[in-house]
């Protein structure tokens, strides 16, 4: 990036300062005191916490951290300027204790407490018992929270204010018979939402009456599980819809603005994967209106601080009211990189009483960002989200144009407890294309060994053609699945560059040793010795899978090599230059049948990690025969947790006769819900876990016996 570019990026993200945080005075023209803000507490955890922390320090606000047994060694913990420990792991006994976060902000003498989002975020009750202690809770207050916490509330607010809003129903009557009657009034498909839902849970798509009565009751279930309420409302469905959503803020003094909006369509289990700023496609009036539409929303409410008003637009650009989110957002930062604006620090000021940093008319769009959520997750296994360490962590070079959000470092546990994110990609450019490929290019860059990630699944949708047209909805990934999800394959080329890092990864070692003795006659120093004088041969074996691959490398010159793979015909290797990244990693560039390639190679054990163009691939150098041999224990029905995570309900016995697809076990893990159930019909011979055992991911939860199962 020019320096030029990087100069205007470090100018717009200087936001103009009104009045001193730091010196508690009275604003001329209002009656709201701008009150001191010396130290703030955050109640929440890793990358939100960090990215709050960075702001504080900037501002010269110290930060008090709060932390669970499970984040002791956190990277939040460290980056604090004080931290107490909270409680056990489980979130019901340390970050959604109140009671404990209070005593702790009163302790330490924090002023203001900063929820983060998620948590105590959007928690009424909280806000309440913040102002109760004299506390400022950085966010809005109680009542705009209930008022748009509950989704039939704030439809009316939203329509008494002018803000469009979709047919639906969101009466008191939660009868069967009065839903079903609303549902075919308005007209298949329609959607289920939980009043008091968010982030796709209590809500579900009856697409036909036939399935109404499933999907409510499904809908209902979920919704008294997340948020023990299971009042409904019904909406008309939109059939491929886009998800775009407003960054608002509003202070004390009634000043409102919108700083544009985020397109958020591409989801998996509701949930967003990859956002972008400003929405594609849009018209400057389209973009007038719907900022418009979303401070009228805030205004409805006397809403104070950051918000997000979301909203569903059909193909036709036309938008409608969805919900509001009245906290910060995961997604905020690509809004900063488009205004040029620091949006904790605005709460910050808000919370401390000065007006908003900018007018409507100051704000500007400047150039186009993505964010890519980087998750511990299994894309090609349904998302199914993971936990373990990061063993190996290389991350791209932040810049002013690419920032990296994390709350985790290289040696650090994704753990079960808490959402599996590890950090969030963000990047900037002048224009959306330039910007696309500067994402796919920093994900390529992005090294992770030690779980499943989904960095390869997100650089198949960064460069889809579709996606690189704008041409999104919420419903993307289901309708391009077979391009996103293409068959694996590893080139033969990758595979010669791997076993040519191993092979000098071997003589490198043989030739430290060879330094590190003054024995004449090591056996290390005549290996190397015969290495240096005479042309090698080697057969190596590596297993992608159940595939086994041989490679066999003939050396013809110093720098030189033939490479068959699988028996196949050789490839003329020359022009190898090899740079040691650390002892176990490697990047080769070589000239393979006169084309230039490069790669990255991580040796771990047996485990050979190929960081290629298009992600990932580990390989495992395979077993010595005598070892494949070896009994494996259970049995291939026997059910195993695909997630390591904690056991809720166990719904079986020893001697418990089931039938193929019964429920066993219903595990929970990184906010999902998971039930295990029979692959074959059988007796239950033996449970390996009780209720609230954690278990590890493929740990066998109970044996199953082949029998006859009763039919009652």
């Amino acid at each position: 990036m020019s320096s030029l570019i990087c100069n205007q990026m470090s100018v717009l993200l200087k936001v103009p300062k009104r009045i001193s945080l730091f010196h508690p005075t009275r604003c001329a023209s209002h009656s709201v005191s701008v009150k001191s803000l010396d130290k703030i507490l955050i109640a929440n955890r890793g990358e939100i916490a960090c990215r709050v922390m960075r702001t504080a320090k900037k501002l010269g606000i110290r930060s008090v951290a709060v932390y669970s047994e499970a984040d002791k060694n956190a990277m939040h913990v460290a980056l604090a300027d004080e931290a107490y420990l909270i409680g056990p792991p489980a979130v019901s006994e340390s970050y959604l204790r109140q009671d404990k976060i209070l005593k702790t902000a009163k302790l330490f003498g924090a002023q203001a407490i900063h929820p983060g989002y998620g948590f105590l975020s959007e928690n009424v009750e909280f806000a309440e018992a913040c102002e109760k202690e004299n506390i400022i809770f950085i966010g809005p207050p109680a009542t705009a929270i209930r008022d748009m916490g509950i989704k039939s509330t704030s439809k009316k607010i939203m329509a008494d204010a002018g803000v469009p809003i979709i047919q639906g129903y969101h009466g008191e009557d939660q009868s069967l018979e009065k839903l079903r009657q609303e549902a075919a009034k308005i007209g298949y498909p329609v959607m289920i939402k939980a009043v008091r839902g968010g982030g796709g849970k209590g809500m579900r798509i009856a697409m036909s009456e036939s399935e109404f009565e499933s999907q409510l009751q499904s809908a209902k279930t979920e919704a008294m599980k997340s948020f023990g309420d299971q009042v409904m409302l019904l909406e008309k469905f939109v059939e491929n819809p886009r998800h775009v959503e407003v960054q608002v803020f509003g202070d004390r003094h009634g000043n409102y603005v919108y700083l544009f909006e985020r397109d958020c369509s591409v989801q998996r289990r509701h949930q967003k994967i990859i956002e972008e700023a400003p929405a594609p496609g849009l018209t400057e009036e389209v973009r007038k209106s719907i900022g418009e539409a979303a401070v009228r929303a805030a205004r409805a409410v006397n809403y104070v601080g950051a918000g997000t008003v979301e909203f569903i637009m059909d193909k036709n650009l036309k938008f409608y009211f969805m919900e509001m989110n009245t906290r910060l957002q995961v997604e905020h930062p690509i809004t900063e990189m488009i205004t040029g604006t620091d949006l904790v620090e605005w709460q910050l000021r808000v919370a401390a009483g000065e007006t908003l940093p900018m007018k409507q008319e100051e704000l500007k769009i400047r150039g186009h960002a993505f964010e890519a959520r980087i998750y511990a997750e299994d894309p090609d296994s349904g998302f199914m989200p993971g936990s373990g360490k990061l063993l190996h962590l290389k991350t791209p070079t932040p810049a002013c144009d690419l920032r990296i959000e994390t709350g985790v470092r290289q040696g650090d546990e994704v753990s079960v407890h808490y959402d599996p994110m590890i950090a969030k990609l963000v990047v900037w450019s002048d224009d959306r294309q330039s910007a696309l490929k500067r994402t796919v290019a920093a994900l390529r860059d992005y090294h992770i060994v030690g779980l499943s990630t989904n960095i390869r699944f997100l650089m198949a949708l960064a460069s889809h053609q579709s996606f690189k047209a704008g041409d999104v909805n919420t419903d993307f990934i289901p309708q391009h699945q077979t391009e996103l999800f293409p068959p694996r394959s590893l080139s033969k080329t990758s595979l010669a560059q791997a076993a040519l890092v191993m092979v000098a990864s071997h003589r490198m070692s043989v030739a430290k040793k060879v330094l590190s003795t003054k024995d004449s006659y090591s056996p290390f120093a005549l290996n190397y010795n015969l290495r240096l004088n005479t042309s090698a041969s080697y057969t190596l074996s590596l297993a992608d899978g159940d595939s086994e691959h041989k490679i066999t490398l003939t050396e013809v010159d110093p720098d030189k090599w033939h490479v068959a793979v699988d028996g196949g015909d050789q490839l003329k290797v020359s022009d190898v230059v090899l740079t040691e990244e650390s002892s176990d990693k490697f990047t080769v560039k070589c000239c393979v049948d006169n084309t230039v390639s490069t790669m990255t190679v991580l040796l771990q054990g047996n485990s050979v990690h190929l960081f290629t163009v298009d992600g990932l691939h580990s390989l495992n150098i395979p077993s010595p025969n005598y070892l494949k041999s070896a009994t494996k224990a259970g049995s291939s029905f026997d059910p195993v947790a695909p997630m390591p995570g904690l056991i809720e309900k166990v719904l079986v016995k020893p001697g418990s006769k089931v039938v193929k697809g019964d429920p066993l076990v219903v595990m929970i893990a990184m906010k999902m819900e998971y039930v295990i159930r029979a692959a074959r019909d059988g007796v239950i011979e033996k449970v390996f876990y009780k209720e609230g055992d954690n278990v590890p991911k493929g740990a066998i939860v109970v044996h199953l016996q082949e029998g006859e199962a009763s039919q009652n």
